[in-house]
């Protein structure tokens, strides 16, 4: 199956079918209380849904809607809010803090900075504690590890590890982390040379370990159990060895799994993982509502259900997923939401 870069923007079909898989009743007003679990070594307890505020927060064109839709969140019992920098050049930022301004106690606020210079990262960080209106951040990751090379330039003395160790000590930031997208063996490096309180990666049934052999552009697939190139198999072990708190994303495609299976199917097998929770983006009203129905009433998937729908859903979509994700850039500017 060929799935475009595109493919994985949401569509209106999708969001439908994610809006009504879950029942919806008036009873989910009385500020409902979702399912917690303790991120790791922080020790923080958290919503094990969380709020993701990157294209598809900024895809709300509005700042007065994107600001409702994320105190609808809060509402219905979401406690954690990740954001960035990247996303929006600060646009994202301002418009947490404006719920921040009222709701920081109520919130595990978490951002992430994707520049590796040590004096850049500074000034970025002092404009997002300003944009977000706090004195302190939660957590702070480093955005977006995307090799050796990146790994290496992350850990020379001076830039950014060196800095939020040290903001880490001031009080600045409570907790440190690092993000991944495409290269599960360098977040694995990383998580065993480093430790961190906490990491965020790409993690969905449709990424579990897949051979990628010669013919077509995305070649042909078959499984093997002796490659173990996912994210799954290889960094996840790590960080439950370190006591890290571990946080699950993409665990939709961006809705392009939407139809493959049933949305709480996607979403449960995430959450039946050794995670702390799984960050969302979730653009309309409608779909934070069905969302959070979906983790409010999690049960874990069986192990036989899990291996039928990695595999069924590997086969299909992990040489085309890989390829996303591996052209896939984590920032967004004010003018192109939707990448």
């Amino acid at each position: 199956m060929s799935i475009s870069r595109r493919g994985f923007i949401g569509t209106s079909a999708a969001l439908g079918g994610l809006a009504s898989a879950a029942s919806v009743s008036a009873e989910t007003t009385k500020k409902p209380v979702l399912p917690t679990r303790i991120l790791g070594r922080t020790g923080a307890k958290v919503s094990i849904l969380g709020f993701g505020c990157g294209s598809r927060f900024l895809a709300y064109h509005e700042d007065d809607k994107a600001i409702e839709a994320l105190n609808h969140a809060l509402d219905l019992g979401v406690t954690y809010v990740d954001t960035a920098y990247a996303y929006g050049n600060g646009r994202s930022e301002t418009r947490v803090g404006k719920v921040m301004s009222t709701r920081r106690k109520e919130v595990f606020l978490a951002t992430k900075m994707q520049e590796r210079d040590g004096e850049k990262v500074k000034a970025i960080i002092e404009g997002s504690l300003k944009r977000l209106q706090t004195d302190q951040l939660d957590l702070i990751h480093i955005h977006e590890l995307k090799g050796e090379d990146d790994l290496a330039r992350i850990e020379e003395k001076g830039n950014i590890l060196d800095v939020l160790l040290n903001l880490r000590d001031q009080k600045v930031t409570r907790f440190i982390g690092v993000t991944c997208h495409k290269d599960p063996a360098v977040l694995k490096t990383a998580l065993e040379r480093h430790d961190f309180d906490c990491t965020q990666f790409a993690l969905n049934a449709a990424l579990v370990g897949m051979k990628v052999g010669q013919g077509s552009r995305l070649g042909s697939m078959v499984m093997d159990p002796d490659v173990k190139t996912s994210f799954e198999t290889l960094a996840l072990p790590v960080a439950k060895g370190k006591n890290m708190g571990i946080i699950g994303m993409k665990v939709f495609a961006a809705d392009g799994l939407v139809g493959q299976a049933k949305p709480e199917e996607l979403l449960y097998y995430s959450l039946s993982l050794p995670v702390s929770l799984v960050s969302v983006g979730m653009p309309t009203l409608e779909h934070i509502q069905a969302t959070t129905t979906l983790a409010r009433d999690f049960q874990p998937l069986s192990a036989d259900h899990m291996r039928e729908l990695s595999g069924r859903l590997s086969s299909a979509n992990k040489a085309a997923l890989d390829l996303y994700l591996q052209h896939h850039r984590d920032e967004f500017s004010q003018t192109h939401v939707n990448a």
